[in-house]
């Protein structure tokens, strides 16, 4: 199976099935890509907009069409030349009635021939069968079965208990203790129904982050691995499958070792996997896989078009409209405390008894703070050690030093407690394999909802770089960082996937790539920002919304504007429950959500802020279109295999989850390719920069010139950067793949002077290597030897240059 060219992901849900997927077939080879990578395709909880609660992973989701509709959409993929790429989660299934091995577990609890696939720690009492606690309930077991709202109900095939649109099964032999009561029925159940406030304090199974309805699968068990995966695998074996994106592969057990199965399952597949790599975390080269999923180039290239002389003023701006600022460290650790404190109580709770087990002579509320300090110090998403095997890396070694350092120099009287914990965790200490492995499957959900889900919204100064695997504290780099990284990349990772745009992304590419504008424009967005404000202090209620909700709403408008009324409402409330400062998922405050939903529709309603808004966007949109250009050039031809979320052709100004799994208009998309087949002049294409036909000009162009000549982009291919001097120089990526191709990308336009056609380059000039070249995108022709930027660029923002007689 060869590495992709290129893929295009599509998210496959009720509203967008495998025969939808199948109309696109054609479209997709006509745009380039080699793999059509579909989001989980197994059977999910039904109406699942995502696929990621799977119930199933043998089967194929009849809500998609089932097998014969997966059949013909793989058909159609080959007709057309092309392969698919699948996601899949080993990670966790659906806690759902419509979980086959979910309802066996919860009938016949540890006995049921499934309880070995879940990871659950079952509760065990000396008057209860062994259970498992289940935080359903909208109030406390007594006032729910004296309220009637607990029934139980058999009229169906088996008798269940049903609570509103929840349903459970009864144990076998215990239905006779339903003439004493509910209560005394359920005290014989394997499960324990409880208030749901109380989960995470209480809850005894492994879940994927917070999410109490996504159960842990314990795929380090040979016999659930056989499991969980024979179909995948056997897919792979045939040939039928080429490759795989492993979703969240963090939260297992034993990641490198799980990775090591499936490689050894499917020693030719693509696979790539949901690894978050943070600010300078050394890569993991030694994996059997190609490569992650992207995140780190994501911000990487994005930071490209960031001018880092701004990162002062910005913070300064956050200051004069919210009133404060503090280091984005500082907003982490904070935000990774009140996670632990709020969701984790009983992962924590679960930690500090396997520490004191291990260490009988240790004062266990010294361990739990010791503990907190070493989760809130974790600079990266987790470790990979395995004291099954003694495995340790010294990446992983110095990871658990640092976080030593840095909770002991905050709370030096806990330096004894560290050290141990430091000691064990790297196997060099007390032998506590247990206490290893449920320490490392909760780092990262500590990271993921400490930084993605709550800092990324309190931190505001250019909430373009707040993103997934980012560091909003990072402002810009240099094109020589850029160089370096993209070098690295084909050394060690050629088959890495590169995104600029995902399902799990915070903003599109393009929302990033016009918010990136404000960095260079700083001076004037602060006047219009506090001219906003003060045009709409008239429009608070009671002082609400505080300026901190205000300011994130400026940018958001500014980054995704023309936004409908209800995205707009849709995000609020999600920005706002995520950040955790007013409100919240677990204690929304309907009073203060109003006002700022009141405060948006008195600002959509006010004509004169909307139009002096449109004047502000009008002048970023452009910048931001060019930035989009270089970006995605970027991603097209950089080392690595490029990745096009659905839609992303063209402009796509979406917002968080769900707002970007928003329909695509596949008909516009055909019409503007046959568009670009009828006239591809430089001009005509330019003239449609509002519907982003430059952007799928570059696209198509790029996507079709991979598949042309392979040799030029995989692992054959090499990369050079090509120096640029002038007093420009800094304004401009080039380098060269393969030999055979130049690749050129403006950044920082803004600098640069006005539109694309109104740019000044000076004396900024470059070597081309010896040869005639002819420009991909627009058919221009130059002769090799040094020459000016601005006879390469005269007639599009970006160059794709090919030696002719070469690739």
């Amino acid at each position: 199976m060869p590495t992709p060219s290129a893929t295009y992901r599509l998210q496959l849900h009720p509203g967008f099935t495998f025969d939808d997927g199948a109309t696109v077939s054609i479209y997709l080879a006509d745009l380039g890509v080699s793999h059509a990578y579909a989001s989980p395709s197994f059977d999910a909880v039904p109406g699942s907009p995502h696929g990621y609660d799977v119930v199933d992973p043998t089967a194929v989701n009849d809500e998609l069409g089932g097998e014969a509709a997966h059949a013909r959409w793989v058909e159609s993929l080959t007709q057309e030349g092309l392969a698919w790429v699948l996601d899949i989660v080993p990670n966790h299934l659906a806690a759902s009635r419509h979980n086959r091995w979910w309802w066996d577990v919860l009938r016949h609890g540890p006995a049921s021939r499934y309880a070995s696939v879940f990871d659950i720690d079952w509760l065990r009492s000396d008057d209860a069968p062994p259970q498992i606690v289940l935080p359903v309930l909208g109030a406390p077991l007594d006032e729910v079965a004296a309220s009637g709202e607990l029934t139980l109900d058999r009229s169906g095939d088996e008798p269940v208990l049903r609570y509103h649109e929840h349903a459970f099964p009864v144990a076998p032999g215990s239905l006779d203790l339903a003439e004493e009561g509910l209560l005394e029925l359920l005290a014989r159940q394997h499960y324990r129904l409880v208030h749901w406030r109380r989960a995470n304090h209480e809850l005894n199974y492994r879940r994927f982050f917070d999410i109490t309805t996504l159960l842990g699968v314990r795929v380090e068990d040979p016999q659930v691995f056989e499991l969980t995966h024979h179909r995948v695998l056997a897919w792979l074996e045939r040939g039928e499958l080429d490759g795989i994106r492993i979703d969240h592969p963090d939260g297992l057990r034993d990641p490198v070792g799980y990775l090591r199965q499936i490689r050894e399952a499917a020693p030719d597949a693509w696979i790539i996997v949901e690894k978050i790599v943070e600010e300078g975390e050394p890569p993991r080269t030694d994996w059997p896989v190609d490569g992650t999923v992207g995140y780190e180039f994501c911000n990487l290239v994005l930071r490209l078009f960031v001018d880092p002389t701004a990162e002062g003023a910005l913070a300064e701006l956050v200051r004069e409209v919210v009133g404060e600022h503090e280091p984005y460290v500082d907003t982490l650790a904070a935000a990774k405390r009140e996670a632990i404190d709020t969701l984790f109580g009983a992962e924590l709770s679960r930690l500090v008894g396997l520490a004191v087990s291990a260490a009988p002579d240790r004062n266990a509320q010294s361990v739990r703070a010791a503990l907190i300090e070493l989760l809130v110090a974790f600079p990266v998403y987790r470790t990979y050690v395995t004291p099954e095997r003694g495995e340790i890396t010294d990446t992983d070694r110095e990871i658990i030093a640092v976080a030593r350092t840095a909770a002991s120099a905050q709370r030096p009287d806990l330096a004894d407690e560290l050290t141990w914990l430091a000691d064990t965790l790297t196997l060099s200490g007390t032998d506590a394999p247990e206490l290893v492995a449920r320490f490392q499957q909760l780092t990262g959900p500590v990271m993921a909802k400490g930084a993605e889900d709550t800092a990324f919204y309190r931190d505001l100064r250019l909430l373009a770089l707040n993103e997934v695997g980012g560091d909003p504290g990072h402002f810009g780099v240099s094109v020589a960082e850029f160089h370096t990284a993209n070098e690295r990349r084909q050394r060690s990772r050629p088959g890495t996937m590169l995104t600029t745009s995902t399902h799990d992304t915070k903003r599109s590419e393009d929302v990033r790539a016009r918010l990136a504008v404000l960095s260079e424009s700083a001076g004037r967005w602060a006047t219009t920002v506090n001219r906003w404000v003060e045009r709409n202090a008239h429009h608070h209620r009671d002082k609400l919304p505080d300026r901190h909700a205000e300011y994130l709403l400026y940018q958001t408008m500014v980054g995704a504007w023309p936004l409908t009324r209800e995205r707009l409402h849709a995000y609020v409330t999600k920005a706002l429950r995520e950040a955790k400062r007013q409100t919240s998922w677990l204690d929304p405050d309907e009073v203060y959500e109003s006002a700022v939903h009141d405060f948006v529709d008195a600002v959509l309603d006010d004509e004169a802020f909307v139009a002096d808004l449109e004047r502000f966007v009008d002048t970023i949109a452009a910048p931001g279109h060019l930035n989009s250009l270089s970006q995605t050039l970027l991603r097209l031809t950089s080392p690595g295999v490029p990745d096009t979320y659905q839609g992303c052709e063209l402009w796509d100004l979406s917002l968080v989850d769900p707002d970007n799994r928003r329909p695509v208009d596949f008909d516009l998309r055909r019409r503007l390719l046959t568009q670009l087949a009828t006239d591809p002049s430089p001009g005509k294409i330019l003239a449609r920069m509002d519907v982003g036909l430059p952007k799928l000009h570059v696209v198509q162009q790029a996507l079709r010139l991979r598949r042309q000549h392979p040799s030029a982009f995989d692992h054959r291919g090499s990369y050079r950067s090509i120096e640029v001097r002038g007093e420009r120089g800094e304004h401009l990526v080039a380098f060269q793949r393969g030999g055979d191709v130049v690749v050129l990308a403006p950044r920082l336009v803004v600098a640069l002077g006005g539109d694309f056609e109104d740019w000044s380059w000076g004396d900024t000039s470059l070597e081309l290597p010896d040869g005639r070249w002819r420009d991909h995108l627009t058919g221009a022709q130059v002769d090799g030897g040094r020459i000016g930027v601005a006879n390469l660029l005269a007639r599009f923002p970006v160059g794709l240059l090919v030696k002719e007689g070469g690739a």
